[in-house]
Protein backbone atom coordinates (compact mmCIF):
# COMPACT_ATOMS: atom_id res chain seq x y z
CA UNK A 1 0.00 0.00 0.00
CA UNK A 2 2.85 2.37 0.82
CA UNK A 3 4.37 1.82 -2.60
CA UNK A 4 1.10 2.81 -4.26
CA UNK A 5 0.99 6.05 -2.30
CA UNK A 6 4.52 6.94 -3.34
CA UNK A 7 3.82 6.15 -6.98
CA UNK A 8 0.63 8.22 -6.83
CA UNK A 9 2.58 11.09 -5.31
CA UNK A 10 5.21 10.92 -8.06
CA UNK A 11 2.48 10.79 -10.71
CA UNK A 12 0.91 13.85 -9.12
CA UNK A 13 4.28 15.66 -9.20
CA UNK A 14 4.72 14.78 -12.86
CA UNK A 15 1.21 15.91 -13.73
CA UNK A 16 1.72 19.20 -11.89
CA UNK A 17 4.97 19.88 -13.75
CA UNK A 18 3.21 19.12 -17.05
CA UNK A 19 0.31 21.41 -16.19
CA UNK A 20 2.71 24.27 -15.54
CA UNK A 21 3.99 24.07 -19.11
CA UNK A 22 0.86 23.05 -21.03
CA UNK A 23 -1.60 25.37 -22.72
CA UNK A 24 -5.12 24.26 -23.57
CA UNK A 25 -6.25 25.74 -26.89
CA UNK A 26 -4.19 28.85 -26.32
CA UNK A 27 -5.36 29.32 -22.71
CA UNK A 28 -2.59 29.10 -20.14
CA UNK A 29 -3.23 27.33 -16.85
CA UNK A 30 -3.23 30.19 -14.33
CA UNK A 31 -2.98 28.89 -10.81
CA UNK A 32 -3.86 26.24 -8.30
CA UNK A 33 -7.16 25.60 -6.55
CA UNK A 34 -7.07 25.70 -2.77
CA UNK A 35 -10.23 25.91 -0.70
CA UNK A 36 -12.58 26.38 -3.70
CA UNK A 37 -10.67 29.46 -4.87
CA UNK A 38 -7.99 30.06 -7.46
CA UNK A 39 -4.59 31.05 -6.04
CA UNK A 40 -2.73 33.08 -8.72
CA UNK A 41 0.63 31.75 -9.88
CA UNK A 42 2.38 35.10 -9.99
CA UNK A 43 1.65 36.12 -6.39
CA UNK A 44 3.48 35.00 -3.25
CA UNK A 45 1.55 32.39 -1.28
CA UNK A 46 1.04 34.72 1.66
CA UNK A 47 -1.02 37.12 -0.47
CA UNK A 48 -2.40 34.49 -2.83
CA UNK A 49 -4.05 32.53 -0.04
CA UNK A 50 -6.06 35.64 0.82
CA UNK A 51 -8.13 34.98 -2.32
CA UNK A 52 -9.85 32.21 -0.32
CA UNK A 53 -12.94 33.52 1.52
CA UNK A 54 -12.24 33.48 5.26
CA UNK A 55 -8.44 33.55 5.04
CA UNK A 56 -6.81 36.90 5.69
CA UNK A 57 -3.26 38.04 6.35
CA UNK A 58 -3.03 36.51 9.80
CA UNK A 59 -4.46 33.11 8.94
CA UNK A 60 -2.40 32.79 5.75
CA UNK A 61 0.72 33.52 7.83
CA UNK A 62 -0.33 30.87 10.39
CA UNK A 63 -0.93 28.28 7.65
CA UNK A 64 2.45 28.88 6.01
CA UNK A 65 4.30 28.87 9.34
CA UNK A 66 2.55 25.65 10.34
CA UNK A 67 3.75 23.99 7.15
CA UNK A 68 7.20 25.51 7.26
CA UNK A 69 6.83 26.87 3.73
CA UNK A 70 8.70 30.06 2.97
CA UNK A 71 6.80 32.80 1.20
CA UNK A 72 7.39 31.65 -2.38
CA UNK A 73 5.32 31.86 -5.52
CA UNK A 74 2.42 29.46 -5.96
CA UNK A 75 3.88 28.07 -9.20
CA UNK A 76 7.04 26.96 -7.33
CA UNK A 77 5.16 24.56 -5.01
CA UNK A 78 5.96 20.88 -5.20
CA UNK A 79 3.19 18.29 -5.25
CA UNK A 80 3.70 17.33 -1.60
CA UNK A 81 3.67 20.96 -0.49
CA UNK A 82 0.46 21.53 -2.44
CA UNK A 83 -1.26 18.54 -0.82
CA UNK A 84 -0.08 19.65 2.64
CA UNK A 85 -1.30 23.18 1.93
CA UNK A 86 -4.75 21.94 0.92
CA UNK A 87 -4.99 19.80 4.06
CA UNK A 88 -3.89 22.69 6.30
CA UNK A 89 -6.38 25.10 4.72
CA UNK A 90 -9.06 22.42 5.08
CA UNK A 91 -8.59 22.47 8.87
CA UNK A 92 -9.83 26.08 9.00
CA UNK A 93 -13.36 27.21 8.18
CA UNK A 94 -13.42 28.88 4.77
CA UNK A 95 -15.40 29.34 1.59
CA UNK A 96 -19.01 28.21 1.29
CA UNK A 97 -18.97 26.56 4.71
CA UNK A 98 -18.11 29.90 6.35
CA UNK A 99 -20.67 31.79 4.25
CA UNK A 100 -23.40 29.35 5.34
CA UNK A 101 -22.40 29.73 8.99
CA UNK A 102 -22.42 33.54 8.87
CA UNK A 103 -25.77 33.51 7.05
CA UNK A 104 -27.32 31.16 9.60
CA UNK A 105 -26.06 33.34 12.47
CA UNK A 106 -27.61 36.44 10.87
CA UNK A 107 -30.85 34.51 10.29
CA UNK A 108 -30.87 33.48 13.96
CA UNK A 109 -30.49 37.12 15.02
CA UNK A 110 -33.39 38.10 12.76
CA UNK A 111 -35.63 35.30 14.10
CA UNK A 112 -34.86 36.14 17.74
CA UNK A 113 -35.83 39.74 16.87
CA UNK A 114 -32.98 41.34 18.77
CA UNK A 115 -31.67 44.82 17.97
CA UNK A 116 -28.91 43.56 15.67
CA UNK A 117 -31.40 41.30 13.89
CA UNK A 118 -33.77 44.20 13.22
CA UNK A 119 -30.86 46.26 11.85
CA UNK A 120 -29.93 43.37 9.53
CA UNK A 121 -33.57 43.04 8.44
CA UNK A 122 -33.81 46.73 7.53
CA UNK A 123 -30.39 46.81 5.86
CA UNK A 124 -28.86 49.23 8.32
CA UNK A 125 -25.46 49.15 10.05
CA UNK A 126 -25.65 47.16 13.27
CA UNK A 127 -22.46 48.10 15.10
CA UNK A 128 -23.22 51.64 16.23
CA UNK A 129 -22.08 53.63 13.19
CA UNK A 130 -23.71 56.96 12.44
CA UNK A 131 -26.35 56.86 9.73
CA UNK A 132 -27.37 60.48 9.23
CA UNK A 133 -24.63 61.22 6.72
CA UNK A 134 -22.83 57.91 6.20
CA UNK A 135 -23.84 54.24 5.70
CA UNK A 136 -24.44 54.68 1.96
CA UNK A 137 -23.18 51.16 1.28
CA UNK A 138 -25.85 49.59 3.48
CA UNK A 139 -28.66 52.09 2.85
CA UNK A 140 -28.24 52.28 -0.92
CA UNK A 141 -28.36 55.28 -3.24
CA UNK A 142 -29.71 58.48 -1.68
CA UNK A 143 -33.32 59.19 -2.67
CA UNK A 144 -34.77 62.70 -2.59
CA UNK A 145 -37.96 63.08 -0.54
CA UNK A 146 -40.73 64.94 -2.38
CA UNK A 147 -41.64 68.30 -0.86
CA UNK A 148 -38.63 68.42 1.44
CA UNK A 149 -36.42 71.44 0.84
CA UNK A 150 -32.78 71.56 1.73
CA UNK A 151 -31.73 74.21 4.20
CA UNK A 152 -29.71 77.02 2.59
CA UNK A 153 -26.01 76.90 3.22
CA UNK A 154 -24.46 79.75 5.12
Amino acid sequence: MLGLRRSAATLFDISQSLLRNVTFHGVRVQGIRVGNAEVPNNKPLKTGLQEVYGIGRRKSHQVLCGLGITNKLARDLTGKELIDLREEVGLHQHGDELRRRVGSEIQRLVEVDCYRGSRHRHGMPCRGQRTKTNARTKKGKAVAIAGKKKAPRK
